[in-house]
């Protein structure tokens, strides 16, 4: 009996040895049942815009504002969009957010998300579907608009006068390229004196405008103007300029879109002559809808972003110190 009572002790002691060696009992993993998941479904990383649609997109649907971000890059394919899309129907996502590649091809993939009963939130970018009721709202710039506004300051500055036209258009059948291209193609009409000498994709990426304008140049084709669709290219355009002893905006003017900040300071220099803006920033916008649609509130269909643009001439110090991206 009394070494069975010592046996017994000795057991006790051990277990609570062991309980005091051993490590505090490890939290359940983390879980989203209290957040809003939201996938989103990105063209690609082509350009300085693009990035910054990224990270404003990242900021605003954080975890810390209640939110749970699925990020998908699509890399410029449309095939990947649509099993993106595939893949969040499967996840079981509460919100789809697309920023298309192209305006066409989406029906039945967003037949499938509406059946599931997931809204879909269209950014940047248009789409062209038989039925609208296949995604709840779009936010996006005016790119037709965008283009006639490139068109009124070359107008004000080159009307009467003669003009050759290099233009570098963004990825076909994007509606950036569709809206900016349908308004010089306005001006083109209106102007018989201006001359479009060249134009060709540049795919929106700096690399590509480079690679363009210096087979052109290489070629000896002549022009006077560059209208570029958007800022990467400009630069690769500015490039290949320098490349070859030649002064932007002073032996070519060049036109581009977005109003980037480092494009910005390319206007305050006098390489870029006119920027119009292109607000890449909708994460806020984004959030905004989503937090109506939580509501139960029924958002807009459409809604287009104020947008403005700049002027070698008139840009100021205080316009760069303030941009956001």
């Amino acid at each position: 009996m009394k070494r069975n009572f010592f046996y017994l002790i000795s057991i006790l002691l051990l277990c609570l040895a062991l309980t005091a060696c051993a490590p505090a009992p490890t939290p359940a993993a983390e879980t989203y049942e209290d957040f809003v998941v939201v996938g989103f479904s990105q063209v690609g990383a082509e350009s300085d815009w693009r990035n910054a649609n990224t990270a404003s997109m990242q900021q605003a649907l954080s975890e810390e504002n209640g939110y749970r971000l699925i990020l998908d890059d699509a890399q410029q394919k449309q095939e990947r969009q649509i099993t993106a899309i595939r893949n969040f129907i499967h996840q079981g996502v509460d919100y789809i957010v697309l920023a298309p590649t192209t305006e066409k091809g989406w029906d039945t993939v967003l037949a499938e998300a509406k059946d599931a009963g997931i809204p879909v939130i269209i950014v940047d970018r248009r789409i062209e579907i038989s039925d609208d009721s296949l995604f709840t709202c779009w936010i996006g710039s005016d790119f037709l608009g965008e283009g006639r506004d490139a068109v009124r300051w070359l107008d004000a500055h080159y009307a009467g006068k003669p003009l050759r036209i290099v233009h570098l258009q963004g990825n076909i059948g994007s509606t950036a390229q569709i809206g900016r291209t349908a308004g010089l193609n306005e001006g083109l009409t209106s102007h018989p004196e201006w001359e479009l000498v060249y134009r060709e994709t540049g795919d929106f990426t700096q690399a590509k405008g480079q690679e363009l304008v210096e087979a052109l140049l290489a070629d000896g084709m002549e022009f006077d103007l560059i209208f570029s669709e958007n800022d990467n290219m400009a630069y690769g355009a500015i490039d290949a300029l320098k490349n070859a002893g030649l002064t932007p905006g002073k032996d070519v003017t060049i036109i581009s879109f977005d109003a980037s900040r480092h494009a910005l300071e390319l206007v305050m220099s006098g390489e870029i002559s006119y920027d119009v803006e292109c607000n890449p920033l909708h994460g806020p916008r984004v959030e905004a809808i989503i937090q109506r649609l939580e509501r139960g509130q029924t958002p807009p269909k459409l809604t287009y972003v104020e947008e403005t643009a700049f002027d070698t001439e008139t840009i100021t110090q205080s316009t760069l110190d303030s941009r956001g991206y």
